[in-house]
């Protein structure tokens, strides 16, 4: 019996990529979880709109589950959104992280809490190789949030491709901004029954983030 689980959902490049291998792995992914900030209606950490996040999930045709939290309920938010999900029959849990070990703990933490299994397709594997493959697989992500401490705002509204990977790596960033350098959202590919549709409607530079505002 295929094992269903929900999807961790940032809705940027490492979460669609684990998907991916979610489903080759035969899992069948019944939701994408994305934690949203309650205050500005937004992704957390990417700041991706409800309304872009809509448009992701009947492209990719996995249904959204929106969960709306603040920073300091957002851990029994977030278990107890997992709870409902294990109570109609979800097993597992399905992240995108790479090789940062606290972020595996928390994730982990949060699932074996409620009992299911927490599965991390990406882990331990090379971050360069997974940003290529990403990319050669036919995946399109738009760059939508930049550290400035280590990017520079040029960046924000470019697709990933192999050149812009390699100007990337030219600034000293990691290539695939697993240390926060960047952040996606991803608008096509292999999964997409259609390409999302983004229209940039301007650019926020605070402190040391730069954030591509789309529509």
């Amino acid at each position: 019996m295929v094992k269903k689980v929900v999807v961790s959902f940032s809705g940027g490049k490492d979460s669609i990529l684990s998907l991916d291998r979610a489903i080759n792995m035969g899992l069948e992914p019944v939701a994408l979880m994305t934690t949203v900030n309650k205050s500005n209606g937004e992704s957390w950490f990417h700041n991706i709109n409800i309304k872009k996040l809509k448009e992701v999930s009947l492209a990719l045709d996995i249904p959204l589950l929106l969960v709306e939290c603040e920073g300091n309920n957002y851990e029994s938010i977030f278990e107890s959104t997992l709870k409902t999900m294990k109570e109609l029959g979800v097993e597992g849990c399905i992240f995108g992280d790479i090789d940062i070990k606290a972020h595996r703990e928390w994730c982990t933490n949060r699932c074996k809490n409620i009992g299911i299994e927490a599965i991390f397709p990406l882990w331990q594997e090379n971050r360069e190789k997974l940003v290529k493959e990403f990319i050669l697989l036919g995946y399109k992500a738009m760059i939508k949030k930049i550290n400035l401490d280590y990017m520079d705002s040029k960046f924000l509204g470019q697709t990933l491709d192999l050149e812009l990977i390699e100007e990337i790596r030219n600034t000293g960033a990691d290539i695939c901004g697993e240390n926060g350098e960047y952040h996606t959202i991803v608008y096509d590919g292999p999964l997409f029954l259609k390409e999302v549709q983004l229209k940039i409607k301007d650019i926020k530079l605070n402190e040391n983030i730069g954030l591509l505002n789309i529509y």
